[in-house]
């Protein structure tokens, strides 16, 4: 549905400014942007895949996915919280499509590890606080992102590597490292609150320098 952007509330117009600079590769555009979406799109994969923690997951793959897609925002076509709800729902629906295929086996927890597995994701997740990608959007400094990425795994880095900068999903990974579904998840989940607590800090460190 074709709109004109002089009929758009003061919120879209913002929206759409942020999606274009987001396309020139601004990141803290792109963080501006997750904060002020993020919520409702999460509440749109939720109301798809009730299963929160997929839920979760599936927020992040949007988001990999605008940032890769922003510079095809067509503010001539749709609003930009139409064209982020699509995506939104999407991917929920394409890991609705997911989870039909695969095996339902419930991954063994790592170490005896299984409720502290739970607790590291849920505030990993926290939709009320920057995400992990919204960190690492706001991460200008490159030399902080690899110090931060030099104290993951070996396996950390690749499955984060593999879902955030190819955009592949979990399962997807997954497949390509030949592991199994939980273990990736499990790598994805530790390595994402590692960075999430590295970079809050370089963020910290580099508005005190400033």
């Amino acid at each position: 549905m074709r709109t004109d952007p002089k009929d758009w509330t003061e919120r879209s117009r913002e929206l759409s400014q942020l999606l274009a600079k987001s396309g020139l590769g601004d990141r803290a555009a792109f963080a501006q942007l997750y904060e002020r979406t993020s919520s409702h799109l999460f509440g749109v994969v939720l109301r798809i895949n009730r299963d929160r923690a997929q839920a979760e997951d599936v927020l992040q793959e949007v988001y990999v996915n605008v940032w890769r897609a922003a510079q095809s925002f067509d503010a001539a076509q749709s609003q930009p919280l139409t064209w982020l709800t699509s995506i939104a729902r999407n991917r929920a629906i394409d890991s609705l499509r997911r989870r039909q295929a695969e095996p339902q086996t419930q991954p063994a927890p790592l170490s005896g590890e299984g409720d502290e597995d739970k607790n590291v994701y849920d505030d990993v997740a926290d939709t009320t606080t920057p995400g992990p990608l919204a960190l690492l959007s706001q991460a200008s400094d490159a030399r902080a992102l690899g110090r931060c990425m030099q104290g993951l795994s070996a396996q950390q880095r690749q499955s984060v590597a593999l879902a955030f900068y190819d955009g592949l999903s979990h399962a997807e990974v997954a497949e390509r490292m030949r592991q199994p579904l939980g273990t990736v998840k499990s790598w994805v989940r530790r390595a994402l609150l590692a960075l999430k607590t590295c970079l809050d800090g370089a963020v910290v460190r580099d508005l005190q320098a400033e």
